[in-house]
């Protein structure tokens, strides 16, 4: 229905991001009766994916199971209607031994509401350091799902996954010395911005021209390189992304406060607050092209005329854990 050419629910529709693509379905030469789903392969595109399947929503039963069954599906995880969600598994790539850690359902059956937090920070973690990168992108995924979850109320979700993917490889990057600061620096490659509109540096380096001093010039030139990474490293994020990140709102506004301001109260502290802006806009530019989280298995689906409450439980209190990650 998703896919389908004839499609017109806009809802539907808009589904289309947060699904793998569909590409008919599949019999294997002489089993017609065996009918399998063509499915993008969504990890074919990372060097080193590190997998997670987390299971959403209070309740991994539908309406129309037996007694048994939901005595079944209660018993695996009883914390399932508590908490929201579940850890499957997951894959983590480790950088120091190139090797990959798995993790299977057990594991994530064994975390407890206290213990959940630290279960899933493993999968960001890659013995080198915590990917906070990755957390915050696949984080601003989430919330675009919670948001399609939210203005939908015909379909309900059960036993149903996201699938978390990001690439373990360590981005390439190198470094420039600010001001005392090491100012890294992502390498990326071309093609990745080919179409991106990319955001120009305002007037800043021209109002700090105004200072006369000559702390103010080394201040100019310091801020150049960093305009000039910013430039070649930073496409501009849409509009329907910042909206759902207050966080980025208020860099916006801090943005704006800072080029308005009057030629004497630009100063040293205006660098350090840029290469926090710039820096900031690079990890996320780097994080859209290495991270993808998608919605997976979809057996048990079925109409609805309400939102789907327990699946919008489930994806709240996973975005709560992985902000909680982020601030640490």
């Amino acid at each position: 229905m998703v896919f389908s050419s004839d499609c017109t629910d806009p809802k539907l529709r808009d589904l289309r991001a947060f699904l793998p693509k569909y590409f008919g379905t599949w019999s294997p030469p002489g089993c017609t009766d065996d009918l399998y789903l063509k499915l993008e392969d969504v990890t074919r595109k990372f060097n080193k994916p590190c997998i997670m399947d987390v299971k959403i929503g209070q309740k991994s039963y539908d309406p129309y199971a037996s007694a048994e069954k939901i005595h079944q599906q209660v018993s695996k995880y009883p914390l399932m209607e508590e908490i929201g969600f579940l850890v499957l598994g997951m894959r983590v790539y480790h950088v120091d031994s190139d090797s990959y850690e798995t993790e299977n359902q057990h594991y994530g059956r064994s975390l407890s509401k206290e213990t959940v937090k630290e279960g899933i920070s493993k999968f960001f973690g890659n013995d080198c350091s915590l990917r906070k990168d990755a957390v915050s992108a696949c984080l601003l995924k989430v919330k675009l799902i919670l948001n399609w979850f939210e203005h939908q109320d015909t379909l309900s979700f059960y036993a149903s996954s996201l699938l978390f993917v990001y690439d373990g490889s360590c981005p390439p990057k190198n470094t420039d010395l600010v001001d005392g600061k090491l100012l890294e620096k992502s390498v990326f490659s071309k093609e990745l911005f080919t179409d991106v509109e990319v955001p120009e540096c305002n007037n800043n380096i021209n109002l700090l021209s105004s200072v006369s001093s000559r702390k103010g010039e080394e201040h100019e030139e310091k801020l150049s390189r960093v305009c000039a990474s910013h430039k070649k490293t930073c496409p501009k994020r849409p509009h329907s992304q910042a909206f759902l990140e207050g966080e980025t709102v208020e860099q916006d506004r801090a943005w704006k406060s800072q080029n308005s301001s009057a030629p004497e109260h630009l100063n040293g502290n205006l660098l350090s607050k840029l290469e926090n802006v710039f820096c900031h806009i690079s990890t996320e530019s780097r994080e859209n092209s290495q991270v993808d989280v998608r919605m997976i298995d979809f057996a048990h689906v079925f109409p609805s005329d309400e939102k789907d409450a327990g699946y919008i439980y489930g994806l709240k209190n996973l975005i709560a854990v992985l902000q909680s990650i982020l601030n640490e």
